[in-house]
């Protein structure tokens, strides 16, 4: 069951809003509701990525492997381009 949250918004943002909803043919609450969903998921994304980034650079400094930029970048333009390709060799372990 949703609960009920009220939300105070400046009179110009909320005018904004009312527009694009109606230019939209969406309501302004389900426009909000939009907006609050990608803003909460697009948080989550970089709280994770910053969490995996931060793992990753721990298991590099206990001497995981390292592959140079030019040879991912290479490998990722022949995979883009359909070709079957081997990954890069790391640069040091």
């Amino acid at each position: 069951m949703a609960a009920t949250t009220t939300l105070k918004l400046p009179p110009a943002l909320r005018t904004r809003i009312a527009r694009i909803a109606k230019e939209t043919g969406r309501s302004a609450h389900g426009y909000m509701l939009e907006a609050l969903e990608r803003q909460t998921v697009r948080e989550e994304k970089v709280r994770e990525f910053v969490r995996e980034a931060l793992a990753a650079d721990r298991a590099i400094d206990a001497g995981g492997e390292v592959y140079r930029a030019e040879d991912v970048h290479a490998w990722l333009e022949r995979l883009a381009r359909g070709k079957k390709t081997a990954r890069p060799k790391p640069w040091r372990r």
